[in-house]
């Protein structure tokens, strides 16, 4: 048989090297084509919060002037379900014309996906829709549209300060946000409690609003406080809670954080409590009341304000915060929960009386005035606070005003003399 000269191939052999060959061009080309597509249609997934995002800023524009959407005016803290629904219309249309120019925007896009991650994480609370009066200053009397223009800088007060110096660093979830978040479906209101801050007598004023009572002067303060009548925002599923958030007047009474403290304190420990006494009194002289008593320590009483401050300020408490003396800003996170209205304890009575006016409240309902628990102490003034602040050193004075440092400057407190 004759050989082939070495160094050449056979025919046979020659026809499946180019057979493999195309095989793998083929596989390489398609593979190629196949990764493009996923690039494309994951730049399609990535479009869609920009897309929520055009939407949104429509929504803003038309419910800043009413006056290009159609149907009825706004009302006082409309839901803004008819300016709304115009409003989505127009979004839809935008949203399809930057479905069909995808590609143009893919570097765009690409660059700013970090960030829309991030806004992502709060796009079911952060509310770009801001309600407003729609009463003109020939509406209003002078002392409604002074008390108009104090919640106004109040708001935008509340506003800049979250634009320039909140961070968000943790993802929270809906339900852990909204958990002080009370619900009156009739006159779509969402109420934030504040203790110390009047919630008792607003937790009254809901339940006249919903129908529970004739009169808040008619309901005892363990009822308020025990009864299960009053919903809150965490008992809605994630879509009911969202809608809540986006269409119900959110309401929220704040008070002096000093203040606020000094009074939660009276109250839970200078008065007999069968809670906080056994549960925060035992563990609080246990840590920081050296050679305590086996009275003090067997039932928890007698707590001073020095002992409370130093457990407060332990970064190692032996027990959790309280939403008594949690801070404002954890409870009812104002940079996150955009609020229609926020009052202030020191002017409750008149804030709430001109709020209850811009919901249509029955015309004869008014804010209670009285003080259903230790009615004969006298009230937590600055006064009585500088009378419990003497008792602490100054540094720790410091660290207490650190402490609520939030709270004063989101509400526009003053510092304290330290």
């Amino acid at each position: 048989m004759r050989r082939m000269p070495r160094g050449r191939c056979h025919p046979k052999d020659l026809a499946n090297v180019m057979k493999m060959r195309h095989i793998f061009l083929s596989v390489l080309f398609f593979g190629s084509v196949g990764l493009l597509f996923i690039t494309y249609l994951h730049m399609w997934m990535e479009e869609q919060p920009t897309v929520l995002k055009i939407r949104q800023d429509r929504i803003t524009k038309l419910w800043k002037d009413p006056s290009k959407s159609p149907g009825k005016d706004r009302t006082v803290f409309q839901s803004g379900r008819v300016v709304g629904d115009a409003a989505e219309r127009a979004g839809d249309e935008i949203a399809s014309e930057s479905l069909m120019s995808t590609s143009s925007m893919a570097l765009d896009l690409v660059k700013r996906r970090l960030f829309q991650q991030r806004r992502m994480r709060t796009l079911l609370l952060k509310r770009f829709l801001e309600p407003r009066s729609n009463l003109t200053s020939l509406q209003l009397s002078t002392w409604s549209l002074a008390v108009d223009a104090v919640h106004e800088q109040r708001r935008r007060s509340l506003a800049g300060f979250c634009k320039t110096f909140y961070v968000n660093k943790h993802r929270r979830s809906l339900i852990r946000l909204v958990s002080q978040v009370y619900v009156e479906e009739r006159h779509k209101l969402l109420y934030c409690e504040v203790p110390k801050a009047g919630c008792s007598n607003w937790k009254r004023i809901l339940m006249v609003l919903s129908g529970m009572a004739s009169s808040p002067h008619n309901i005892s303060h363990d009822f308020v406080h025990t009864s299960k009548k009053l919903r809150r925002l965490d008992s809605y599923n994630l879509r009911e809670a969202n809608e809540l958030l986006n269409g119900f007047t959110k309401v929220l009474f704040v008070r002096d954080p000093m203040e606020r403290l000094v009074s939660a304190f009276r109250d839970k420990f200078e008065h007999p409590n069968n809670y906080y006494h056994p549960v925060f009194g035992k563990a609080i002289l246990k840590k920081y009341r050296a050679n305590a008593s086996e009275e003090a320590l067997r039932t928890g009483s007698g707590v001073k304000f020095s002992e409370f401050v130093r457990y407060l300020l332990d970064p190692h408490k032996p027990i959790g915060m309280d939403i008594h003396w949690e801070q404002i800003s954890k409870l009812c996170s104002p940079c996150l929960i955009n609020y229609d209205f926020i009052g202030k304890f020191e002017s409750l009575e008149q804030d709430a009386n001109y709020f209850l006016k811009l919901i249509g409240a029955p015309q004869g309902l008014r804010f209670p005035r009285f003080k259903d628990r230790h009615s004969t102490d006298e009230r937590t003034t600055s006064t009585v606070v500088n009378q419990y602040l003497v008792q602490i050193t100054p540094f720790e004075r410091q660290q207490l005003y650190n402490f609520y440092n939030m709270d004063y400057l989101m509400f526009n407190y003053s510092k304290p003399y330290l």
